[in-house]
């Protein structure tokens, strides 16, 4: 579907549409900064909190949380149909934000590498991680969106920047001894593990939540 956003970027520009076009002549880079800034907001953080509180998006995007293990496989763990509601997003951010080719090309590119890095099974000094969480997603900061139970899920969308999760008040902090990973409703890891399970996940009723659910 990439011919789309070729598509859209090239009609906005063509026809002065969205944000950054109705801006003043601005420098290069803060004209960069500014674009890469709103795409990350409409393609990754706003999807990404309406699949959190919209119940039939959230049973596609479980799939991304029922890893036990979060690590850089984590990033690509997606159920298809996840995919494509990410893209609806994109495109739409596309429109608002008037994002020339070159825009969303830089920001998907940051993004791929933005995720793989929050996921990552590494552990920085904890002081350069929340210094670093200040203005970039650190792996900290995401990982305590993969916690098992509430409210810690349903806090720190972020991809690229955490100005977001600041900015609109889902910023949370967690000790990263305490997390657990997993989801409580979906807690057997090797059912998780399984891909044709993994498929039918979103379709399925879920167990409900009890206390301390996680299961081998």
């Amino acid at each position: 579907m990439a011919f789309l956003l070729l598509k859209s970027a090239d009609y906005v520009m063509a026809n002065n549409i969205g944000i950054l076009n109705w801006l003043p002549e601005t420098p290069l880079w803060l004209y960069a900064v500014l674009g890469i800034l709103l795409m990350d907001f409409f393609g990754a953080y706003l999807p990404h909190y309406v699949e959190h509180k919209v119940k039939p998006l959230w049973m596609i995007h479980l799939v991304h949380h029922t890893d036990h293990k979060v690590d850089t496989t984590t990033a690509n763990r997606h159920h298809p149909l996840e995919s494509v509601i990410r893209f609806v997003f994109t495109l739409f951010g596309v429109f608002v934000i008037g994002a020339p080719i070159g825009i969303v090309m830089l920001y998907q590119s940051l993004s791929l590498v933005a995720t793989q890095f929050s996921h990552a099974n590494i552990k920085l000094p904890k002081k350069v991680d929340l210094v670093l969480s200040y203005v970039l997603v650190s792996p900290d900061m995401h990982k305590i969106h993969h916690h098992y139970v509430l409210p810690y899920t349903d806090s720190n969308y972020g991809n690229i920047f955490s100005v977001w999760d600041r900015l609109l008040g889902t910023y949370l902090k967690m000790d990263r001894e305490d997390l657990v990973y997993g989801v409580d409703v979906f807690p057997n890891e090797k059912e998780n593990s399984n891909v044709m399970n993994l498929l039918k996940q979103p379709f399925q009723k879920y167990r409900k939540p009890t206390i301390g659910a996680i299961e081998k």
